[in-house]
């Protein structure tokens, strides 16, 4: 929210997304740790758009690289699962939000190509260029924090004075970074990046104050879908971790987040209808 309690606009593929917006995760990953390759190949890809689209998602984010360590994807890899997905979607969902996880620029500017609407760069700005990308072609951008690690990487003993004081540190001045270079007020997000270059309490401590991240009028996207702080606080396997991510997305919604990135769509949907039911006093 703004700082007189009015929402922040947020308009993404030429859509205005009031209220709560699910992003749904599509892998194009044959190795990615919650679905083990599950939508890596194009005709299972474009069955689970289908699903999601159904679902109610309004956005669609499309990967390529699996985000912790593994085989390595260079760029023409890369381009490779995403680019043909991303029209195909495009095509056949012509009203849906298409997002890219990635942080490469030259990614960023094929995907604008064939019709993306929103660059999610979970890494934090690793390549400098990808915001000029998305100003060049009118598209969002997700400005993240993964305390400067390099991408696939896993933290090591890291540590922060104030974990949420440097999240909003961070993701604020890369959000006043796009908005120097062109990108539309409206089309940016930040989003803390649980797990990404943290460890499970200070995932947890995120999650508690993430109200702090709303009130610097930025909208929130939040991706805790199924991830490793929800499970080592739960005792759950990848698989089991249902439960504990709708509590932490319920919590995240009422502290002000708008975009929710999940793999269960429908889920995720019923979970925050009951939040903003309660909101609205209803």
């Amino acid at each position: 929210m703004n700082g007189d309690g009015s929402t922040a606009p947020l308009r993404l593929g030429g859509r205005d997304l009031d209220g709560y917006s699910i992003m749904a995760v599509l892998n194009r990953t044959p190795d990615s740790f919650f679905d083990r390759g599950a939508t890596y190949t194009f005709a299972a890809a474009m069955a689970a758009v289908d699903r999601a689209v159904a679902e109610g998602a309004d956005i669609i984010d499309i990967g390529g690289v699996k985000a912790g360590p593994g085989d390595d994807v260079d760029v023409a890899e890369e381009l490779r699962r995403v680019v043909d997905t991303v029209a195909a979607v495009r095509e056949r969902h012509p009203g849906v939000v298409i997002s890219v996880d990635t942080w490469r620029a030259e990614v960023g500017d094929a995907v604008a190509r064939a019709g993306a609407d929103l660059l999610n760069d979970t890494w934090g700005g690793p390549d400098p260029e990808l915001a000029a990308v998305a100003a060049e072609h009118g598209l969002g951008l997700v400005c993240a924090h993964a305390g400067r690690q390099a991408p696939r990487t896993r933290p090591h003993r890291v540590g922060y004075d104030d974990v949420v004081a440097e999240v909003v540190a961070h993701v604020t001045g890369e959000a006043e970074r796009a908005l120097a270079l062109g990108v539309r007020r409206d089309g940016i997000l930040i989003d803390p990046a649980h797990d990404f270059g943290k460890n499970t309490r200070q995932s947890l401590e995120i999650s508690r104050r993430l109200g702090e991240l709303a009130a610097t009028g930025w909208p929130v996207l939040v991706a805790v879908s199924n991830k490793d702080f929800i499970g080592e606080t739960l005792g759950r396997p990848v698989d089991k971790r249902g439960v504990g991510t709708m509590a932490v997305l319920g919590v995240s919604a009422w502290l002000g987040a708008r975009v929710f990135r999940v793999h269960d769509v429908a889920g995720a949907r019923r979970a925050l209808g009951r939040v903003a039911a309660l909101r609205g006093g209803g």
